[in-house]
């Protein structure tokens, strides 16, 4: 009869207990950010995927005139021409494992130029008789006269 006292009290205290539900993992798409039914675009299609022949040529000549390439420039990227790069990366101890390296493109001479007169262009002059847009004018933009 204790026994039953017990367990009785022991359901009482039990009631309307329920183990927690299970929690819900979110799938392996949600995880990623991806939608049903959409397919997430490859990143590696973006950029440049590969070395046209004009800019092979340049690059070739330009490892012909290093002495790290030897003959007449193709404009074609082959083996011979990256493995010219790669060692003329490494000798100036930039990373060899992607090539071109924009810093062995401007040592080659075939980055970009940031020189004054390229990046300010051409001095302006003015045509004749045309007014000074010099700061020598007062507060009304005329000058000072004394």
């Amino acid at each position: 009869m204790r026994k039953l006292a017990i367990l009785s009290a022991l359901l009482m205290l039990c009631v309307g207990y329920a183990p927690a539900a299970p929690k819900k993992t979110a799938t392996k798409s949600a995880k990623h950010g991806q939608r049903h039914g959409k397919r997430k675009v490859s990143w590696k299609n973006k950029g440049q995927q590969g070395i046209n022949s004009d800019r092979a040529v340049q690059i070739q000549q330009a490892l012909i005139r290093e002495k790290y390439m030897t003959g007449e420039p193709t404009g074609t990227w082959d083996a011979r021409t990256q493995a010219a790069l790669v060692k003329y990366q490494g000798d100036n101890g930039w990373q060899t494992k992607v090539v071109p390296d924009s810093r062995a493109l401007i040592k080659l001479g075939l980055g970009p130029n940031y020189s004054a007169e390229l990046l300010n262009g051409p001095p302006k002059t003015s045509p004749a008789g045309a007014p000074s847009t010099t700061a020598s004018g007062g507060v009304n933009g005329t000058a000072d006269k004394q």
